[in-house]
């Protein structure tokens, strides 16, 4: 089945004209699918004809709404939806006063193995679909009735691990006839795939690189990120100044707080040598405890941060949004997955 979605207005014009269809219906068919119709007879500008032929030889992805959590404390919004394959993936609408942001997700689970995350408990089950990743944006919208400003891909999965779906998904949700988010208000978050963040700066794009840090020493890194023990810190590094000279886009660190393993005062003393040099931007992250891990949040963060701005790092705190709902990444999907096993009937059983 043609997955109409992923594909681009040249891609729609050609797949139309070999249908014998007039060019003109690729953009008539382009927006909808944009504005989120979830069926081929909702497309009304179209003949009847063709619609029928569309339900025929192409997938219309439509993702339903497993699970919703509303923040009481703050108005985030946490979905769980479900794809047509049964998967769920995790989707967070964070209200700020410049706008909405929408948290999407890439796959559907992950392989890194970070220690510190939900996400990637149980592995990677598959990468999304751009039209996928997509939905995520549409559905948010459609869903709340709040219009989307800014994307981050720090959801469930590593980007650059589904390195050419999600360029296509870039290409989609920036496009003028569709969602039409600017490069500039997309962040794209990653732990570390340095052949891949080098293969990314190739292409120029104005969006924001966010890098996965969460320590300034392989020790500690490689104990919570097993991709470290392939790269190492300072190379990492090396690949993210090289992204600098050749896009001219700061880099955004990452750095999850963690109580009594990457939060001293020499570790910070550490994290300022390392970035020493280069336009850098720290985001302190308090942690989000997860119950399958014994990590903890850090009680130093504000001590953490005095300290490496009074060595001329710029540092910020990230704001904490839904506490109360699961709001970190990968938590609702993991208890979801928990209670499926939980509900199968034992073999044998009736």
């Amino acid at each position: 089945m043609t997955d109409l979605k992923s594909m681009t207005p040249e891609e729609l014009e050609a797949y139309f004209k070999e249908l014998g269809q007039p060019g003109f219906r690729a953009m008539q068919v382009f927006r909808w699918l944009h504005r989120g119709v979830e069926s081929f007879d909702g497309m009304t500008d179209l003949p009847k004809s063709l619609r029928e032929r569309l339900k025929e030889a192409c997938v219309l992805t439509a993702p339903q709404v497993e699970r919703k959590q509303v923040s009481k404390l703050d108005g985030t919004i946490k979905y769980l939806w479900r794809l047509g394959d049964g998967n769920c993936v995790e989707t967070v609408l964070m209200r700020h006063k410049h706008g909405n942001t929408v948290c999407v997700s890439s796959q559907a689970g992950c392989n890194m193995g970070c220690v510190f995350c939900a996400s990637t408990l149980g592995g990677k089950v598959r990468d999304l679909t751009p039209a996928e990743i997509l939905d995520q944006v549409i559905f948010t919208e459609k869903d709340s009735g709040e219009q989307v400003s800014n994307i981050v891909l720090m959801g469930i999965g590593e980007p650059l691990d589904n390195f050419d779906h999600v360029l296509r998904f870039l290409t989609l949700v920036n496009h003028p006839e569709g969602v039409n988010i600017g490069m500039r208000h997309i962040s794209l978050s990653t732990c570390g795939l340095v052949k891949k963040i080098d293969k990314l700066a190739q292409l120029g794009l104005q969006l924001t690189l966010s890098v996965s840090l969460h320590a300034p020493d392989d020790e500690t890194r490689s104990r919570l990120m097993p991709v470290n023990r392939s790269v190492g810190v300072e190379v990492l590094m090396e690949t993210c100044r090289r992204y600098f000279e050749t896009t001219g886009r700061r880099v955004s660190y990452e750095y999850a707080m963690i109580d009594g393993v990457n939060d001293s005062d020499g570790q910070a003393d550490q994290l300022v040598r390392l970035l020493r040099g280069q336009p850098g931007h720290v985001n302190l992250i308090p942690l989000n405890e997860v119950a399958e891990s014994p990590l903890k949040p850090s009680r130093r963060v504000r001590q953490f941060q005095r300290r490496l701005e009074e060595q001329g790092v710029t540092a910020t705190v990230r704001r904490k949004l839904g506490s109360d709902i699961d709001a970190s990444c990968g938590q609702l999907r993991r208890k979801r997955i928990m209670e499926r096993e939980t509900d199968t009937p034992e073999e044998g059983s009736t």
